[in-house]
């Protein structure tokens, strides 16, 4: 392979983010990010090495993607960029790999853009804009649901009528697939196990938390489903509740079906539990100082995380490693622990001084060397994850 540019562009719903990497050796070179869009805080910046600016200035998604092309031609006035590699949040079934952009394949994903009414349009939108200033590069959709395609039936199905499915694509999709699928990459190697022959469990956790079962390099569970909103316990979000809660709610307090589905979305989590903030850091300061709510709200995060692992473990003939990601999971020692602990009939180990230097000293690992399969922490990096699968489809291309 040839060295190249790629631009990564992640366009939410908020914000826009931007990434600058030399493949195929993944080194970034600069990331930017315009945040707070469509409100009088917004602003945007850029740290191309040592260069670094920015400012506060109204913008939208659009002005925002201009602002910070611009700021990088005159931070990099000579770069040569070879493709353009957008992050999509939902490509359905349509979507089972990272795909050129054309407006035959928008079109479908406009499509199903019901399937993500959060985050497909605005996908959507970032990459109008960047085509249209960038028009002479191609571009490259990546698909966070893509790495789920091979979720065998069984796991993707609901107990729902089949006509659900087959009329209007109710199933199971996952998400974070292109988090989970850097960090199998990156653990099949730590371990010396080629990915084709890995079976995993890989945990991300942020403000949105996921966990999927990897059986030889493939994804065969997940957590989340139809939308993100279900499976673990994450910041705002309630993940999995009773089917029959938002009728039991609508009829109690004569809030309205959207008002409750953004209540789950939006103040749920460890927000709606702790009843002070979405930030396990805060949380954790303020269980340690006798904070009754935010320590039981830890305590059901980390319940429901181990419970899930135990759940996904039957998807496999056995598990060479779990795997931990994110912003949580790679920096929260204790949730680590609390959460192993729980899982104490897998036979595994947690080594107190790994786990709290986070594996940095031992290739990934925290777990002890009596453990009956490692514990690993790995630093997701979806920016570079985009940028090789946008890199290998032009390298295929070219052929």
């Amino acid at each position: 392979m040839h060295t190249t540019t790629i631009l990564v562009i992640n366009c939410g719903s908020s914000s826009v983010k931007m990434a600058l990497l030399v493949m195929p050796e993944e080194r970034m070179i600069a990331h930017g990010m315009a945040e707070q869009l469509n409100s009088d805080d917004a602003s945007w910046s850029w740290a191309v090495g040592n260069d670094q600016r920015g400012e506060r200035v109204p913008m939208n998604h659009e002005s925002a993607i201009v602002t910070l092309l611009a700021a990088l031609r005159e931070s990099l006035p000579d770069m040569v960029v070879a493709a353009v590699g957008h992050r999509m949040v939902h490509g359905g079934e349509q979507f089972s790999e990272p795909t050129r952009l054309n407006p035959t394949s928008i079109a479908q994903i406009e499509s199903i853009a019901h399937l993500a009414p959060l985050h497909n349009p605005v996908n959507i939108l970032g990459i109008r804009a960047a085509m249209s200033h960038l028009p002479h590069l191609p571009h490259v959709g990546v698909f966070d649901t893509a790495f789920h395609h091979t979720l065998p039936p069984h796991a993707y199905l609901y107990a729902v009528p089949l006509a659900w499915y087959q009329d209007f694509g109710v199933r199971r999709y996952g998400f974070h697939g292109t988090s989970h699928h850097y960090v199998a990459q990156q653990a099949a190697q730590s371990i010396g196990i080629a990915l084709h022959d890995c079976n995993l469990l890989t945990v991300h956790l942020g403000n949105g938390c996921s966990a999927t079962a990897i059986k030889n390099g493939a994804s065969v569970d997940t957590t989340m489903g139809l939308t993100p909103l279900e499976g673990l316990v994450m910041g705002t979000r309630s993940g999995d509740v009773d089917p029959s809660l938002p009728a039991f709610i609508a009829q109690r307090s004569g809030m309205s079906l959207d008002e409750i589905t953004a209540c789950l979305n939006q103040q749920s989590g460890l927000l709606g539990l702790s009843q002070l903030s979405n930030d396990m850091r805060t949380l954790w300061d303020a269980a340690e100082g006798g904070h009754h709510d935010a320590a039981q709200a830890i305590d059901v995060f980390c319940h429901r995380l181990a419970r899930a692992l135990g759940g996904l473990s039957t998807s496999l003939e056995r598990i060479d490693a779990i795997v931990f990601t994110g912003g949580i999971g790679e920096h929260a020692a204790a949730i680590r622990q609390q959460t192993v602990a729980r899982l104490a009939l897998f036979g595994i180990l947690i080594d107190p001084t790994r786990n709290m230097q986070h594996g940095q000293q031992t290739a990934g690992i925290i777990s002890t060397d009596e453990s009956a399969f490692p514990v690993l922490v790995i630093a997701t990096n979806e920016e570079a994850m985009i940028a090789r699968y946008t890199h290998q489809l032009m390298e295929y291309s070219h052929e």
